[in-house]
């Protein structure tokens, strides 16, 4: 395609399209537009706001209410130790080149990618081997066409003190999971020290990305929700997964991505691990309920899909790790969430870098008997020699295997320790017999993470469409950032007081409404489906005489006529998809 119907394309895309309505409706725009804005920072309105929110509510039905997660909130700043230990001080970097006529940097895998060059291909270069393709595909600045400078490693988590002390580093959290981690201990005692459990935190992160083009898909500033289920890896079943086990998965496969194919393979839940594509039975039915998520939000199976990561994709904390991708208008295949299975590598960098035990204890059903070599020292021997030091050379010699400990005395007589040396005579090597009742052990993580950003862009577009040259947000019902809309048919002659009752008796039963009374009602009608409103009740004169209204469907546009009495009842039971539209009242052929 050449570049003029590459612009074309994308200056009539549904991409900007959907930008357009968003800014012009109060969904979303970009931040500090009378500053001249800054890229990756965006203001949600009020429709946003509401959309946003609801979307967040599916989420937490379907990951945290079903299996009973805690939700947690903590702080976006924390001190730079935190990520030291969690290795995304040493992790967390891109490649990144800075034109050197305007000086702006851009990610030197992003500009790759453009070229054509796969992202796992652009994830495995060297600086160097940027530099090398960057030269071979002559690309320059987008801006300003002028040439790039040496490539670097750029960290992209934002840097701060923490008080007036400039020794006292700390980074804006580029994920909201090591918050989770660091207080396990505080939620393993809330859920009364029972494995399994899981922990979600759903929250503003923070990534200084280099340079933020794709709207919603790449920002600075995003909420993230990063769900953490803990569970013993010697007890790694999950007890609901029969109930996702025929769920369909769209895979493609780490083997077929090295052949440079990208067709997914459909799999069950329970084909996926009888094959151990999927390793844990918890990772699957997270996965399960991501794409129910997705379906939920109007995206069909056909248009996502699971990433299976390559060795060199996965994150440094994550053994297996699946992508979950939407297929948009302008970018293609699109990450909306992430399943990592973290074995014990958080709880570990955290136990080693605070000296803080992040064990738990399992009790055997029955204990154990077992018969171990030991060395005991003897300090009726060690006194004489050693006085007051004896009890430390004891200690010394408590340290050292037992086996290591009968192989020097056999050898040499004795043992040097600490610079005690201790001989034969002085310590008793034998067999002891101990009775195990249970052991300590760091348990293991499964992550699913969601882009809430993402998923608030992928359920705008899935939504957007025209009929009838007007165009229309489909939202599902259980998503529309308005549910009901109220409409006098006429702003006189006490329609409008009526009208202001009816939205009153909605909004007090719970409903999300909006009144309005400007413009014809085929005008407050596109302004109503344009915004996404789900229902539109309209008073008029017959309201007056006999207490019915007209409720008109946002997608099809047929109308029933149902009485006022009745709306709570019926509109619940709507709401909670418990009914159809036409059950609503009597259909008005049109």
């Amino acid at each position: 395609m050449s570049s003029e119907a590459k612009s074309s394309k994308q200056a009539c895309d549904k991409f900007v399209a959907v930008n357009e309505l968003a800014k012009r409706r109060g969904f979303f725009w970009s931040s500090f537009e009378i500053y001249g804005g800054s890229g990756g920072f965006v203001t949600y309105g009020p429709l946003g706001s509401r959309l946003k929110q609801n979307i967040e509510a599916r989420l937490r039905d379907l990951m945290v209410k079903k299996v009973g997660i805690y939700e947690m909130e903590s702080s976006v700043i924390a001190p730079g130790k935190i990520f030291e230990a969690s290795g995304h001080v040493d992790h967390f970097k891109e490649p990144m080149v800075e034109c050197q006529k305007c000086h702006i940097r851009f990610r030197a895998d992003h500009l790759l990618e453009e070229k054509g060059i796969s992202s796992k291909d652009a994830e495995k270069m060297t600086l160097e081997d940027v530099k090398a393709e960057i030269q071979r595909h002559e690309i320059v600045c987008p801006d300003c066409k002028g040439a790039f400078g040496e490539p670097t490693r750029y960290l992209t988590m934002f840097q701060t003190t923490i008080g007036p002390y400039s020794g006292a580093v700390g980074y804006g959290r580029p994920e909201a999971a090591q918050n989770i981690f660091v207080e396990f201990n505080r939620l393993f005692a809330i859920s009364r020290e029972r494995l399994p459990f899981g922990a979600i935190q759903i929250g503003h992160a923070l990534r200084n990305e280099i340079s933020p083009r794709q709207g919603l898909i790449r920002l600075r500033e995003f909420t993230i929700a990063d769900l953490e289920f803990f569970f013993d890896p010697e007890e790694p079943n999950c007890e609901y997964i029969s109930e996702v086990a025929d769920e369909v998965l769209p895979i493609v496969l780490a083997e077929t991505r090295q052949n440079d194919q990208e067709t997914p393979t459909l799999l069950s839940v329970r084909e996926a691990l009888d094959k151990k594509i999927i390793r844990c039975e918890w990772q699957a039915f997270f996965m399960a309920q991501a794409k129910r998520l997705l379906l939920s939000l109007g995206v069909p199976m056909e248009n996502q899909r699971f990433i299976e990561k390559l060795p060199w994709e996965k994150a440094h904390y994550s053994s297996q790790s699946f992508d979950q991708e939407v297929l948009v208008d302008r970018w293609g295949w699109t990450e909306v969430s992430g399943h990592a299975y973290r074995t014990d590598f958080d709880l570990s960098c955290h136990m080693k870098a605070s000296g803080i035990d992040m064990t738990v204890y399992k009790e055997y059903p029955n204990p154990v008997e077992t018969e171990e070599l030991v060395a005991k020292p003897i300090l009726s021997k060690l006194g004489p020699v050693y006085k007051g030091e004896a009890a430390k050379a004891a200690a010394a010699i408590a340290k050292v295997p037992a086996k290591e400990v009968q192989d020097a005395l056999a050898k040499d007589g004795y043992i040097t320790v600490e610079g005690y040396k201790v001989t034969k005579d002085q310590v008793e090597v034998c067999m002891q017999k101990t009775t195990i009742r249970g052991k300590r052990y760091i348990p293991h993580v499964v992550e699913p993470s969601f882009g809430c950003d993402r998923l608030f862009y992928v359920a705008l577009e899935y939504a957007y469409r025209q009929k009838d040259d007007r165009v229309v947000l489909s939202f599902p019902r259980s998503i529309a950032p308005i549910q009901i809309g109220v409409y006098p048919l006429m702003g006189k002659d006490g329609m409008d007081t009526k009208a202001k009752e009816v939205q009153r008796l909605l909004a007090c039963e719970g409903f999300m409404t909006d009144y309005d009374e400007a413009g014809s009602i085929g005008r407050r009608y596109a302004r109503a489906d344009e915004a996404g409103v789900q229902l539109g009740i309209t008073i008029d004169y017959d309201t007056l005489t006999d207490g019915t209204v007209t409720i008109r469907d946002r997608d099809s546009w047929q109308q029933v006529r149902t009485p006022i009495n009745d709306l709570p009842k019926l509109l619940h039971k709507y709401f909670e998809c418990k009914a159809n539209f036409t059950d609503l009242g009597s259909l008005i052929k049109s």
